[in-house]
C-alpha cells in the first residue's frame, strides 16, 4: 500500500510515475490528484502512467483518489465532503470497499486542512465514517499535522500506525522535517514493513515523500 500527496502534479511527472511504478503498490491512496476541469480524463491518464486502475475518488472526493492494480477488485465506492469554511479550501475523503481473493477490506484516504482550527472538525467527521466501515479498514492520507496533533490522535485511535517507531519526516521533500503523512490499519492487519521513499526521483516528483507499507490481513 502506498500513500502519496502529488502536489497537484506540479512537479516532475516522469519521476513521480517512475517512483510509483517501482514501488508497485496493490493500493495507492493519493492526495492532490485531479479534481477540476476534465478530472476524469486526467485521472485516467495518471492511472495509466502509474500502471494502475481507478477504484474511486477524484472530483467527488475533492482530489482524493484511490488506484489499485488488477489483483484488487473495487466493489463499492463512497465519498465524504467536509463542511466548507468560507475562504478556505473545500476538502473531503474517499472510501472504496475492496476484495483480494476471499478477503475484503475498506481503503480510505483524505487530505485535512492546513488550518489548525478547521482540522479537528474534519477529523471528527472522517473518523465517524471510518468507524462505520464493516470491513477491516486501511486509511492513508496527508493530515497536515504530526502525531502530536489532536486530529492525528483522533484518526489514529483504535488503529495501528504502520510506521511504528519510525518517525521519519515526509515533508517537505527538499528538506524533510515534518511527518504529515500516515498509514493507519485495523488491528486485524499485520504490518510487515514500512518505508518512507526518499530518493532523487521522489525529491523531484512532489513536495511530499511517498510512504509505503506491506500489510497482511488475518484470515
Amino acid at each position: 500500500m502506498l500513500s502519496y500527496n502529488l502536489h497537484g502534479l506540479k512537479d516532475d511527472r516522469r519521476a513521480l510515475a517512475s517512483a510509483v511504478r517501482e514501488a508497485a503498490p496493490d493500493v495507492a491512496i493519493l492526495q492532490e490528484a485531479p479534481r477540476r476541469f476534465r478530472w476524469r480524463q486526467k485521472s485516467a491518464d495518471l492511472a495509466r502512467e502509474l500502471e494502475l486502475v481507478i477504484a474511486g475518488g477524484g472530483l467527488p472526493a475533492l482530489g482524493n483518489l484511490i488506484l489499485t492494480n488488477l489483483r484488487v477488485r473495487a466493489l463499492e465506492e463512497w465519498n465524504v465532503r467536509y463542511p466548507l469554511t468560507p475562504g478556505r479550501h473545500m476538502r473531503g475523503a474517499v472510501f472504496v470497499r475492496c476484495r483480494v481473493g476471499r478477503s475484503t477490506f475498506v481503503a480510505a484516504g483524505s487530505h485535512l486542512s492546513t488550518d489548525a482550527a478547521e482540522r479537528p472538525a474534519q477529523a471528527a467527521l472522517l473518523k465517524q465514517h471510518m468507524d462505520e466501515a464493516a470491513d477491516p479498514l486501511l486509511f492513508a492520507g496527508d493530515l497536515n499535522e504530526n502525531s502530536g496533533g489532536a486530529a492525528w490522535r483522533m484518526i489514529a485511535d483504535g488503529l495501528t500506525d504502520a510506521a511504528g517507531p519510525d518517525e521519519r519526516p515526509t515533508f517537505p521533500a527538499t528538506a524533510a522535517r515534518e511527518r504529515l503523512d500516515a498509514i493507519f490499519a485495523d488491528p486485524r492487519f499485520r504490518v510487515l514493513q514500512y518505508d518512507v521513499i526518499d530518493t532523487p526521483q521522489t525529491r523531484a516528483a512532489s513536495d511530499h515523500f511517498p510512504i509505503v507499507a506491506d500489510l497482511e490481513l488475518d484470515a
